[in-house]
Order: C-alpha cells, then structure tokens, then sequence
C-alpha cells in the first residue's frame, strides 16, 4: 500500500530512437500482465532542460501499482549533446535500470522526424533545405544509433541494454516481443493479438491551416495540451481535423540520399560490429 502511494522508479526505460517506434513498443509492453508503463509516455527527466528539477519523488509517482517491471519511454534520452548527461543522471538514479533502445533504417526515420516537425508547424523549410548541412542537422544527429549508444556505455554494461529494431518490431512482433519479454525477465510465453497495432503512423500526419494554427492558441487549444497524452492526441485530431491538410510524404533527392548514407555508414558500421547485428533490413 505505501508503495502504491508513494510510486517506485522504474528498472525499464526505453531511450529512442524518436520516430523508430517507440509509441508502438510502449503500448505492447504496457500489455504484459507483469508490466506497468506510465501513462504519460515521455517524462523526460533526466533531462535538464525538462523535468530533472521536479524531483525524484515527482518521478516516482508515475509508476504506481504492483508490477515486475516498471517501464518509461523517452526518445529525447538519445538526442546528444543537445541533451547532455542523461546517462549519467540516470545511472545516479537507476544504476541497475535495464535500457531498450529500438532503432529504424536512418534514410526513413530522418524523412519520417521531418514529416513530423512539419506536419507540427515547426519545420517550414523543404526536405533537402532541412538537410543541406548535414553534420549539424537535428535530422541526421539522432541517426547517429552508436554514438548516441556510446554515451550509455559510459555508464551501464553492455547485459543491461537490449537492441531491437523497428522493423522487427513491425514484421515479427512476437518473435522480438519474446526476446525482450526474456531480457526483461518477465514471462516470455505471453501474447496479445494487439501486438501488431502500430501507432503514430507517418501516413496520417496533418499539418494545420492558419485556421487551425489558430485554433492552437486558443483557450480550448491550450486546454486539450495539458490532457494525458493518449487523450490529447485524439482530441488534437479532431479538433484539428477540418482545419488542416494531409502532409504528403516527400521524394529524397537521389544525390542527397547518397550523402546521407555516406556520413552515416561510419558510425551504423560500429554499431553492427558493437552489436553483431546485420541490420539486413536498412538502406545502408
């Protein structure tokens, strides 16, 4: 009883990779009978810039009840140095956390991130302008998969993190969700028919009119930003709705796309030899 008052931390936290899936896995894992993931998705508190000066025991209440394993999930824990000493900060916290982190081909999550901040009204510039510095984009940054991990490495040993894929995740779910059901020591053998609803699908995004944009700064609109996420994100689509436009997915320039996977290659080679993993399934 005092733990369900008080909370408990979590020993699961998935770190990212943002647009790689973590939606999805967040919900499957909060299907396992043994396992309670928050329902806020993304706390960010290890973060500085975010929720570090709420406090532990704030951090504690969003894991409630009696569970196995305690899980968050916060794709901003892999956006170094933008976010820096996040390892750190947790390894302070949860030495003995256990960490996921769930990767995608880095040619579709880069137009998949930019797809996503245009559709929010944050990105107004075309896709090959967004990208036309590529070591300092934001876009490319988070694709950088080992040196994110590396800064983990500082810290937590190589048992304590699981690396999947969401292609895995998309294509054999119960073959991967077995695998890290085992890593999470909780009984591998459970299966919902729920394990293949994807969520936050790229197709379906909408960017608002100025009608809509409007509408954001509006009391409701301010109102439906402070409701639990789930919540929220139905209310925005249909509030929004009638009031916004399909964002259609943009074409890679060939020339540029081969730019990208040569910048990139160096660092998604270290990861295959770190992790023994092909990755058979990406453009690189």
């Amino acid at each position: 009883m005092l733990k369900q008052r008080t909370g408990n931390l979590p020993n699961l936290i998935v770190i990212g990779t943002q647009k790689g899936g973590t939606s999805s896995l967040h919900y499957y894992l909060s299907l396992h009978p043994q396992i309670y993931m928050c329902r806020e998705k993304e706390l960010d508190f290890f973060i500085a810039q975010r929720n570090w000066e709420r406090g532990v025991e704030w951090y504690k209440k969003n894991f409630v009840g009696e569970a196995k394993i305690y899980g968050e999930s916060s794709p901003n824990y892999t956006d170094y140095p933008r976010y820096a000493q996040v390892p750190k900060r947790m390894h302070s916290i949860v030495p003995e956390v256990k960490i996921v982190y769930i990767l995608r081909d880095p040619i579709k999550r880069i137009i998949s991130h930019y797809m996503h901040w245009y559709s929010a009204g944050l990105e107004n510039r075309s896709l090959s302008d967004a990208l036309r510095n590529i070591e300092s984009s934001r876009y490319t940054r988070r694709c950088l998969y080992y040196m994110q991990l590396e800064q983990y490495l500082n810290y937590f040993a190589k048992s304590n993190i699981f690396i999947m894929t969401s292609e895995d995740l998309y294509n054999k779910p119960q073959k991967i969700m077995q695998k890290l059901f085992t890593f999470l020591e909780v009984d591998n053998s459970f299966y919902d028919h729920k394990l293949s609803r994807i969520h936050h699908n790229s197709s379906n995004k909408r960017r608002n009119n100025a009608l809509g944009k409007s509408l954001e700064k509006s009391p409701l609109g301010e109102t439906i930003e402070h409701l639990p996420r789930p919540i929220r994100e139905k209310a925005k689509t249909l509030l929004y709705f009638p009031f916004s436009q399909k964002v259609q997915r943009p074409t890679l320039d060939k020339t540029l796309e081969a730019e990208l996977i040569d910048y990139l290659r160096p660092d998604i080679n270290r990861l295959r030899d770190y992790t023994g993993l092909a990755f058979e399934d990406w453009c690189l």
